[in-house]
């Protein structure tokens, strides 16, 4: 795994970003922005599945006069998602957000963006410069034919190039597309060139299997090579889904533990008793935990404790019984319908 890209820090609210800070787990709301009551019972609801920043779309003017008051009932930083119009940015702005997002190809001009940046820089608001390969503008899609890695770095470089000139760094940059190879290499490029903090992630992704296959890899690449500040994963799915499937890309690549790992075997014909329904039973109680450590559910002793001596906790099905293991040493052989509560009894009673 190579080492992390030694960023630049910034901070999004009291969230660190960049710097060596821990990569940060975003999600946006999918309710009406302009209910502030639905939107921010949502954000409520992330923030108790572990989400430490939240992006809000502001469609309208309606939405931005919302975020005052989200933002005072807000559990996590606010960051304003503004599409075609400036005018949308100053007022969220105006209603204390924590951060700003913004998309180079359809702002506004160059004099309306700079009017933009003043307002955060008079208020220490960061700006993320939100790059998607559907929506660059015509000069560089004419000079390219179509979305590079190469176009998708210079619409970057090209607004970088206008906050810089108004003496603003507090930047946060995310070039993303649907296809994989295009928005991992467009990340590599851009990492090569410059140290601001990256949000990653591969856009509309799609729903849940499809999407957290495509998040995985793309994601996963990325970490792997000490890519990446904060991550979203896009997916057509309840938000908190996407927060519990970015932990699990995170913990996956090695980059950040968050609660209990599982490991379980596939299941086979030298099986005796239900493993997946076993797994799935240990999933489920694993969640009501915090402890950071990792249980094995495996199927027979061929995979069991054996296979598995590096969990913490586990347990291997036999033919009407199984065994219950710590750190590979066999505890005790019970009978199967005792096996999950064994287990469980073992790891509370050495987590008081």
């Amino acid at each position: 795994m190579a080492e992390r890209k030694q960023t630049r820090r910034i901070m999004v609210g009291s969230v660190p970003v960049g710097g060596g800070a821990e990569v940060a787990v975003q999600s946006m709301t999918k309710t009406d922005t302009r209910d502030v009551l639905s939107t921010t019972a949502q954000i409520q609801s992330l923030a108790e599945r572990g989400c430490e920043i939240i992006r809000i779309a502001v469609p309208d003017e309606e939405a931005a006069r919302a975020l005052k008051d989200i933002v005072l009932i807000s559990a996590l930083p606010v960051i304003a998602d503004i599409h075609f119009n400036y005018k949308l940015a100053l007022s969220s702005i105006e209603s204390g957000v924590s951060g700003l997002r913004i998309n180079p190809g359809n702002i506004g001009n160059e004099w309306q963006v700079k009017e933009v940046v003043s307002a955060c820089k008079d208020r220490s608001i960061p700006i993320r410069i939100g790059v998607n390969a559907g929506s660059l503008n015509k000069k560089i899609l004419k000079k390219y034919g179509h979305p590079t890695p190469e176009a998708i770095v210079e619409s970057a470089e090209e607004h970088i190039g206008i906050l810089e000139s108004s003496g603003f760094n507090d930047i946060k940059v995310s070039l993303k597309g649907s296809n994989i190879p295009l928005t991992v290499e467009a990340y590599r490029l851009f990492s090569k060139r410059y140290d601001y903090p990256l949000h990653i992630g591969v856009s509309e992704a799609g729903p849940s299997v499809r999407g957290v296959v495509k998040s995985a890899v793309g994601l996963g690449i990325l970490l792997y090579e000490g890519i990446g500040d904060t991550i979203r994963v896009s997916l057509t799915a309840p938000p908190e889904e996407e927060v519990d499937v970015a932990y699990e890309i995170l913990k996956a690549a090695g980059v950040r533990r968050k609660g209990p790992d599982i490991v379980s075997c596939p299941t086979c014909g030298r099986c005796n008793v239900n493993i997946i329904e076993m797994a799935e039973e240990v999933d489920r109680r694993l969640k009501k935990l915090e402890s950071d450590i990792t249980v094995a559910v495996m199927g027979c002793v061929v995979n069991g404790p054996g296979e598995a001596r590096e969990a913490d906790y586990g347990i291997a099905g036999g033919k009407g019984e199984g065994l219950v293991f710590r750190k590979g040493e066999i505890i005790k052989k019970v009978k199967e319908k005792d096996l999950l509560n064994e287990l469980f009894s073992m790891i509370e009673a050495d987590d008081r």
